[in-house]
């Protein structure tokens, strides 16, 4: 037996009470609404219920008040002339006389069969039958408690007070009675009132509400738009970014992971692309070469096998290259850790001399340690000495250097007397496969530059280009200095180092009579520190 979904019960009683589809926005403001419109109905029920219990003791209040001063009237057996009160009758009379009747009270005096009212009074107590029958049951001997019963006039709460005069037989009934209704209508009328502003606020609120749910959703149905509108060709769609809530953070987080998707994309794409492009080329060499093959003649197989060796050991190094630039992106492309920027120059000078027969001088050291990933700065400066190897002759001279400039910026370079680079192409051959159009054109995959560009963006700097046609050129790797994070680690070398690091023989720091020290610097170079 399939087991059943506990949420699946609820989700259906749901459905039918509310059987159309609400979106988020709705739902929150209904529930904002209900629970709102529970909050006042609970505070106006308990303040009317309140008001209808301190209404009742108010008036039991009075009504004790009254009968109180009716005592001491009595107590005291003193008309308002001063002589004493000898009978019932005038003591009757007397607090008729005194009593102030305010709204809704009502006096009366029973004496027997006989009926004594006050000069003025709201209301004729004794057209009211059920407090008559009440007052005239009533026990001289019981103790005096207050009462209520629904007249024609509403709700009348009433006490009847019983009383004697010494050396008169009679006994007589004091009875003073309040309407309920005029407070009663009051309340209802302040509960009405309570209603309506009630409503108001809550047609406010539901006004407010839908407005600050749009406001705060918004976020939302523009990532629901990019999610609908974003394909797999473009990821270019972000969501615009408002506000400081947390429903803002999801949006530039949202953002952030589009960014990284689409560099993903991107990265994978223009592999692709680049492999696709460059392979063929090499791939088609190597196929037209084997259909005409004739296996019998060995020359022809010897040169045939020659070229192929060739061209594979090109496709090789186009494919190396084509992974660095595919891993340029990545977090871990670069490793940082405290690096010797003299130490790393020497070395640097020293292997590559395996480039070619020149004059190899060091331009300039600055005597002082960095931040940065020396795997990766040697395989840029050694890809920039080998594109200054196939760009001179034997005579001229490579300089490699190093210096701090005045923005506290580190500036590694590699200079060249060779033919130098034309002015509009010193941006096109930064980019993949970019060649110059004359001048420094070459047979090489049309990648080195870009992966020299892409390992100076990774340290959070740029190459730039000083260059004169036919009087040489200067490539400048310029880095912002930085200290290293202390809980960051400089992690295990990087597998991939490179097409030149690990081929070219290490060899020792220095050469005697093959490396020389040369003042001779495109930047002011920082006076040279230690050995």
């Amino acid at each position: 037996m399939a087991e059943r979904d506990p949420g699946a019960r609820p989700e259906r009683m749901l459905r039918r009470l509310v059987p159309w589809p609400l979106d988020v926005r709705a739902r929150v403001l209904a529930t904002v609404l209900t629970l709102t419109a529970i909050g006042m109905a609970t505070t106006g029920t308990i303040t009317l219920l309140a008001e209808q219990s301190q209404y009742r003791q108010h008036v039991d209040g009075t009504l004790e008040a009254d009968i109180k001063e009716f005592r001491a009237l009595a107590a005291a057996r003193t008309q308002s002339d001063g002589t004493p009160i000898t009978d019932v009758r005038s003591l009757m009379r007397t607090a008729l006389q005194r009593q102030l009747a305010s709204q809704g009270e009502s006096f009366l005096a029973l004496i027997g069969r006989k009926e004594l009212y006050p000069p003025e009074r709201t209301f004729e107590l004794e057209r009211l039958r059920p407090v008559m029958d009440a007052a005239r049951a009533t026990d001289p001997e019981a103790q005096v408690r207050i009462q209520e019963v629904n007249t024609t006039l509403g709700p009348v709460r009433f006490a009847v007070v019983p009383a004697r005069v010494v050396g008169d037989p009679q006994v007589g009934l004091f009875v003073v009675g309040l309407q309920l209704r005029p407070g009663q209508q009051q309340i209802l009328a302040n509960a009405r009132l309570y209603a309506l502003v009630s409503g108001g606020c809550l047609g406010l609120v539901g006004v407010v509400g839908w407005l600050v749910a749009g406001r705060l959703l918004r976020p939302l149905r523009l990532l629901r738009d990019a999610a609908r509108h974003i394909s797999h060709s473009d990821l270019s769609l972000r969501i615009p970014v408002t506000g400081h809530d947390d429903v803002t953070e999801l949006t530039r987080t949202v953002n952030e992971m589009l960014d990284r998707l689409q560099s993903a994309f991107e990265t994978q794409q223009a592999f692709l692309d680049d492999a696709g492009h460059e392979l063929r080329t090499p791939l088609t060499i190597v196929r037209g070469h084997l259909e005409l093959l004739d296996g019998s003649d060995p020359r022809e197989v010897g040169d045939v096998k020659a070229l192929l060796l060739d061209e594979l050991d090109r496709m090789g190094r186009l494919v190396d290259d084509l992974l660095v630039l595919a891993k340029a992106r990545r977090p871990d492309f670069v490793r940082l850790a405290p690096l010797d920027l003299d130490r790393l120059v020497d070395e640097i000078a020293d292997k590559a001399l395996a480039l070619g027969p020149r004059r190899w001088t060091v331009d300039g050291r600055p005597g002082l340690c960095i931040v940065a990933d020396a795997q990766r700065l040697t395989q840029a400066v050694l890809q920039l000495a080998d594109n200054a190897v196939r760009h001179t002759g034997p005579g001229d001279e490579i300089g490699i250097g190093a210096a701090l400039d005045d923005d506290a910026q580190v500036r590694l370079w590699v200079r060249d007397t060779g033919c130098g680079v034309r002015t509009e192409d010193a941006h096109r051959i930064f980019e993949r496969f970019g060649r110059a159009s004359t001048g420094r054109g070459d047979d090489g995959s049309g990648l080195g530059l870009a992966i020299v560009s892409a390992i100076a963006a990774a340290h959070g700097g740029r190459v730039s280009l000083d260059s004169v046609l036919g009087q040489g050129a200067t490539f400048t790797l310029v880095l912002p200095t930085r200290t290293l994070p202390v809980a960051e680690p400089s992690g295990p070398p990087d597998p991939d180092p490179g097409p030149f690091d690990g081929t070219l023989p290490p060899g020792p720091a220095t050469r005697a009579g093959s490396v020389t020290s040369s003042s001779t610097s495109p930047l002011t170079a920082v006076p040279e520190v230690g050995p």
